[in-house]
């Protein structure tokens, strides 16, 4: 409660109440290892035949897999959200590239087959010069 300024004193206004919070939705996947198993391959079914695309079993040692049925997951969740077009936005915009990514005979699971995981060879990129490359977090 406060006083009104153009008062005396006597009368007291309540104080406006504040809007409730919009409470955060809840997630319907715990995880991104519990949306690829029980929504993701579910429903986006295709042969694997190791020449037309390739899936590695063990996918959890690639982390570019990790990485991306992780963006996959939580792109699901924000998505599902829009009931108009937000399911039609996620396949095409996140399932349909990823996907084709994860599944090409070239991508992260090229080294692997129908016999089980390989690790893949790892780029070991020379650095550059020292300058050319400025830490820009440490630019005013």
């Amino acid at each position: 409660m406060f006083a009104d300024p153009d008062t005396d004193g006597s009368h007291t206004h309540e104080a406006p109440a504040a809007e409730p919070a919009e409470a955060p939705q809840q997630l319907v996947f715990g995880s991104a290892e519990e949306f690829l198993h029980e929504q993701l391959l579910p429903t986006y079914v295709r042969d694997v035949d190791d020449r037309s695309a390739k899936w590695c079993m063990e996918w959890y040692f690639h982390p570019e897999a990790v990485s991306r049925v992780e963006a996959l997951w939580r792109a699901w969740e924000h998505l599902r959200l829009d009931g108009a077009t937000g399911m039609s936005v996620w396949w095409r915009d996140h399932a349909d590239h990823h996907m084709r990514v994860l599944m090409d005979p070239q991508g992260p699971f090229y080294n692997c087959d129908k016999s089980g995981h390989r690790d893949p060879a790892h780029l070991e990129p020379k650095r550059a010069p020292a300058g050319w490359f400025p830490d820009v977090r440490l630019q005013g």
